[in-house]
């Protein structure tokens, strides 16, 4: 019990030692004073609380923000001194929003735990006491040997100790890890591998040493020393070894594996990230007003404190003959009761803090994150995927995005190879109709004949197909047994029966291309491949593969070919294998690569290198010292694999085309449009990029491009980002786009970022290639931290994008073919980029507007609130008398007016969504988080203080001269003043909402006119019942009193007219006036376009199709749009569509073709 106390506080780590040593089966040394190290249990615990800590650990939580602990400490001072409201004014309303918040993480936790315990009792089998025993998941203890069979889920990281195979090897899936669906082969060492019964593991003496827990995937060091017979045998253990928890065992009976990770420590586990937390710009513009806002609190209250003194220096106004003071007053100390003044007049000033803004602006951007999952327009048909909302805190950032950093691969392209071309032996080849034929010449040779290729081409076409990770899936899993040739076909094979998987699309694309042309990759048998050339079966021992890194950008492997002779065949990038290569057509491959490059095909140099039996003796040595290797291992297989790959031959290139995805360089446009600056971070080469970036639109044909390459000093890079400079500035081209490689990039951050910032920002696109994917985060970082701050937003699809994706303020995950690590690590995600644009121009614009107008709105409604408590105080001698009831004070932010803002919040348009994608440029009207600046946060605060003081002094003209308004003469008192200043307060708060609202709909109107109504009866309700449990009956008939008075109604009436009359002029004037660009395009739309809104979008899918899911039916019902069926939707009235099908950046807006203008009577 000490050791696990020592341990949580910290001063026990329980792992001592770098490495952990795990006796298989637990069969502990019986000699000497061994002390088993102490490991995790199996349970997974993902839950926050438990039911012991919740109410402190989430009462600490909330109490950490300053709103809440602002409102707490007011309560409490309320109970301590005597204040002018009740302790139920602020403790009831910070009661609602504490709850309601503990109330939603509470469930969200106990969905948790509820998915723990399910994943903590799934059952499982180990082997202990030589049988197979069922036991828990959590039940499982590091050593454990455990069964796992076909399609179950590993419960532990597991190193493999044999599988029903002969050569122990098994087939997993890692989709729930990294999203990678294809089949991947993981191996046992071969002295474990023939124990293939219980009785045999429970016999087998084996141990385990590896590192201690980490949560990198991909790396794995180890080895294992197995006993046989006295004789301690040595093996190395590397990632291809391991198991991982949350893995799926595919096309294999069963597997026995030994636990050496569990519960919390395994890699599934510690890949549990919490990401930083993202805050919005109108977040920290939201707590910038709330300190403006602390500081005109404290002002009123000093001000009033110090006017209190002020005034009671007349000994008349000190102690009136009506108000004795008591003896205890007149000995108390003039500090402390300064002191209880200024706390008072806190109090009654309080709620100029609006404490409902943080549950408001939660709900808004909740339920507001729904639109963007429910748009059929974000919805992509082929894959069946629609975009998905990972934060909703970020929403309205969507709509202040200055910098888009994107990925190529899988993101402006479709991740789908084809290959294109190749270079055997210094000639160019290209595919026609399944054969290769050389540059110049056309595919004269008869179908089905053999196409006669020499032994340069066919040794290209070997190395191909064997120098790879490619897996294969047969429908008929007969792979090296006999009976018929399923292969049989033109070329001697047939793909119906086999499958490729890999984990790059590039490796299935040259052995898919290999297979075509006639040497084909069918089997792959531990450590036997078998390649068909031409129908003639060959095999191949595979003795080692050299896995490829980030660093060497190639990937080897070592081959005993048929003859007995060794080979090694490499393929990889072209700066990787050049320098390395000694023999071959260098130059003229050089050239090719380039020429394939200019085309936009990405490009793969392939080398081999034959060794003599001596050599591969030292070569085989290398490679097993390196790996059995516990401490710098990685260091040492680098020094190993450089060691092999050099004085290679040189056999050729292929070149592969990735397609462009749909509308990619419409989408481009749009965003430059939008003033949108577009950036394209990728791994490629420099002339493939510029391909791309030209194809797609990033660069223009008449743009300037200025390149920044090959720098090797930091005073060569500062020359040449000088000289780059000095072209901007001499140049008289409108656009400038700037190419800069990785290694440039190194130097140009190093030293001299000012410089490199100053030539990027005078680019209108910039495009880095042969990067690194830290070096994309460094670039992110580097204008995020500019003295602009701009608001940056990275889009990519793969792994090597996802510290890119943390990095920005927004970052976007593409659902593509390079797994799920981007999504799962993004704040948004979508299926294409084509999307980006409406998600950006049109729900970016929407949420923008609506939040900064729900802020400043908030501000403004309660300034409107205070401003007459604070007036009254100079008609009350400071006496700190309150001039609304306290359920008045606490229901006007819960009840009264709450419900309009969120409604508007929820569906406001300032412009049809239409509009918004088919002009970019409105964008910029919101750009640099405009609808908050200081100039429209001081409008708002300055109109409610001028409200405020309509509201006191139009009720107190109309009451100050003459109280008896009631036709017998009886006279109104402070309550029903306060009452009719609190009821033109609420009428004209909520009408000058109405008047904001541009986009109307029943909801709209239910919650307005509600809002109003509601406020009457309840008034009626509360002041015409006497309730027992209150200790006075201040309000007892008083709003009956004062709505029988004629001179109430029309005091009513003036004022509210008087305060909203200005702003109804102000409104017209500048509209005609000085009109902005977004009310100009609202004057642009027809009454039909009008009527439809963004939910419609929802209704229809192209060429009519009816698309109203039951949650589309609900939205359309909300908002009165779409009246009758789906099937209204007709496309009858193409003639009179306003929108053609070719106009760009909203042409994948499918209501557009549809819809438009149709009248809102048809959908």
């Amino acid at each position: 019990m000490l050791r696990w106390i020592r341990q949580q506080l910290g001063f026990d780590p329980p792992h001592q030692s770098e490495t952990r040593t795990v006796y298989v089966a637990n069969r502990f040394p019986q000699h000497g004073h061994y002390v088993p190290q102490r490991f995790a249990d199996n349970r997974i615990i993902s839950s926050k609380y438990t039911i012991w800590n919740f109410v402190p650990k989430n009462l600490f939580e909330q109490f950490r923000r300053i709103a809440n602990f602002y409102f707490l400490i007011i309560f409490l001072v309320q109970l301590m001194i005597d204040t002018p409201t009740s302790p139920v004014t602020s403790g009831l309303p910070l009661f609602f929003v504490i709850t309601v918040t503990a109330i939603k993480q509470g469930y969200e936790d106990w969905l948790r735990h509820k998915a723990d315990n399910e994943v903590n009792g799934a059952p499982v089998f180990v082997v202990r006491s030589g049988s197979l025993v069922q036991t828990r998941s959590k039940n499982i203890r590091v050593g454990d040997i455990v069964r796992v069979a076909k399609d179950e889920t590993f419960p532990v990281d597991l190193v493999l100790l044999s599988s029903d195979r002969p050569d122990g090897t098994c087939h997993i899936t890692t989709a729930s890890l990294d999203g990678e669906t294809n089949l991947k082969t993981h191996y046992s060492v071969a002295e474990t591998a023939v124990c293939q019964s219980v009785s045999q593991l429970e016999a087998l003496q084996a141990v385990v040493e590896c590192q201690q827990p980490e949560a990198d995937l991909y790396r794995f060091v180890g080895r294992i020393t197995v006993t046989q017979h006295g004789e301690e045998i040595v093996r190395p253990l590397g990632p291809e070894n391991l198991l991982l928890r949350g893995a799926r065992l595919k096309n294999t009976k069963e597997i026995f594996g030994v636990a050496v990770y569990t519960g919390m420590e395994s890699k599934m586990a510690l890949n549990y990230k919490c990401k930083s937390q993202k805050r919005s710009a109108v977040e920290k513009s939201m707590n910038t007003f709330l300190i403006i806002y602390l500081g005109i609190l404290l002002f009123e209250a000093i001000l009033s404190t110090i006017l209190k003194y002020a005034w009671q220096a007349e000994d008349k106004w000190d102690e009136p003959f009506y108000n004795q003071k008591t003896e205890q007053e007149r000995n108390s100390s003039p500090i402390l009761k300064f002191i209880s003044d200024f706390l008072a007049f806190l109090v009654l000033y309080n709620f100029i803090i609006p404490i409902s803004l943080y549950v408001t602006v939660e709900m808004q951007k909740f339920l507001g994150s729904f639109f963007i999952g429910w748009d059929l327009d974000l919805y992509h048909e082929e894959s069946d995927q629609k975009a998905q909302v990972n934060t909703s805190d970020l929403n309205e950032e969507l709509g202040q995005v200055e910098y888009v950093f994107t990925d190529k691969t899988g993101t402006l392209t479709e991740n789908e190879m084809q290959f294109r071309e190749c270079s055997i032996n210094g000639t160019k080849y290209r595919e026609v109709n399944g054969k290769l034929v050389p540059e110049g010449m056309t595919d004269d040779t008869p179908d089905g004949s053999t196409p006669h290729l020499i032994g340069d081409e066919v040794l290209f076409l070997k190395a191909v197909s064997l120098c790879h990770t490619v897996q294969i899936s047969y429908d008929q899993p007969d792979c090296l047994v006999g009976g018929g040739d399923p292969f049989a076909h033109a070329n001697g094979f047939s793909s119906s029966h086999m499958e490729y998987y890999a984990s790059s699309p590039d490796e299935k694309a040259l052995v898919e291309a290999a297979k075509r042309i006639g040497v084909a990759f069918t089997c792959s048998n531990g450590d036997i491949m078998e390649i068909k050339t031409f129908g003639k079966p060959e095999r191949y021992k595979l003795l080692h593969v050299l896995e490829f890194d980030a660093n060497r950008r190639r990937m080897s492997v070592i081959l005993q070919t048929p003859s007995g002779g060794t080979v090694l065949f490499t393929k990889g990038a072209e700066s990787a294998i050049l320098p390395f290569a000694t023999g071959g057509e260098i130059e003229k491959t050089r050239l090719h690569v380039d020429e394939f490059a200019l085309k936009g095909l990405r490009t793969l140099v392939v080398a081999c290198r034959h060794f003599s039996p001596e050599e591969y003796i030292d070569v085989d040595r290398r490679l097993n010292a390196a790996r059995t290797a516990l401490q710098q291992r990685e260091e040492r297989l680098q020094e190993a694999f450089s060691y092999i790959e050099r004085d290679l031959q040189l056999l050729g290139a292929t070149g592969v085309e990735d397609k462009l995805q749909d509308k990619v360089q419409e989408t481009i446009e749009a965003l430059r449009l939008a003033g949108i600056k577009v950036w394209v971070l990728t791994g490629d080469k420099h002339e493939t990029a510029v391909s791309v970036s030209l194809s797609c639109g990033h660069f223009h044909r008449t743009m300037n491009i200025l390149e920044l390459l090959q720098q090797r000093s930091d005073n060569e890079c500062a020359e040449q980002l000088r000289v780059l400079a000095r072209r901007i500035k001499e140049d008289h081209v409108i656009q400038h786009g700037l190419v800069v490689d990785g290694a440039s990039l190194s130097l140009a951050l190093r030293e001299h970022e000012k410089l490199f910032m100053e030539v990027c920002k005078n680019c209108s696109a910039v495009l880095c290639c042969r990067m690194a994917p830290l070096q994309k985060a460094k670039v992110v970082r580097l204008l995020k931290t500019s003295p602009e701050k701009p608001i940056t937003l990275a889009i990519g699809d793969g792994a090597n994008d996802v510290s890119m994706i943390q990095e920005a303020h927004v970052g976007i995950g593409i659902m593509g073919k390079e797994g799920r690590q981007a999504v799962r690590n993004s704040d948004y995600a979508i299926a294409r980029f084509k999307f980006l644009a409406k998600l950006l121009l049109v729900h970016g614009h929407f949420y923008y507007i609506r939040i900064a107008t729900l802020v400043q709105y908030f501000f403004y409604k309660n300034v409107c609130f205070i401003t007459p408590q604070f007036l009254y105080q100079f008609f009350c001698l400071f006496s700190q008398q309150t001039l609304y009831d306290s359920v008045y004070l606490t229901l006007y932010n819960i009840c009264f007016t709450s419900l309009p803002i969120l409604v508007y919040s929820l569906f406001e348009q300032l412009v049809h969504p239409h509009i918004l994608q088919n002009k970019p440029g409105l964008y910029r009207d919101i750009s640099k988080n405009s609808l908050l600046s200081f100039r429209t946060f001081l409008y708002w605060t300055l109109l409610g203080f001028c409200h405020a003081f309509v509201f006191f002094f139009g009720s107190y003209i109309l009451m100050g001269e003459d109280t008896s308004l009631m036709g017998n003469g009886q006279m109104f008192g402070n309550w029903t003043f306060g009452t009719l200043v609190f009821t033109v307060m609420v009428i004209t708060v909520t009408l000058k909402l109405a008047l904001e609202t541009h986009f109307w709909t029943w909801m709209n109107h239910f919650v307005t006119w509600g809002s109003i109504a509601f406020y009457f009866i309840f008034s009626l309700f509360y002041g015409g019942i006497i309730w027992p449990f209150l200790h006075t009956q201040d309000m007892y008939f008083v709003f009956v009193q004062l709505l029988s008075s004629g001179s109430a109604w029309f005091a009513i009436i003036i004022i509210v007219i008087t305060c909203l009359f200005p702003d109804v002029v102000k409104k017209v004037l500048y509209r005609h006036l000085l009109p902005t660009s977004t009310q100009k395009s609202q004057s642009l739309s027809t009454p039909q376009a009008q009527t439809l809104s963004c939910v419609e979008s929802l209704c229809c899918y192209q060429h009519g199709q009816s698309g109203c899911s039951r949650l589309a039916h609900f939205l359309e019902q909300m908002t009165g749009q779409c009246r009758g069926t789906a099937n209204h939707c007709h496309t009858s009235s193409h003639s009179n569509r306003s929108w053609s099908d070719t106009e760009n950046f909203y042409s994948n807006d499918r209501s557009i073709l549809t819809l438009s203008p149709i009248e809102a009577s048809h959908c």
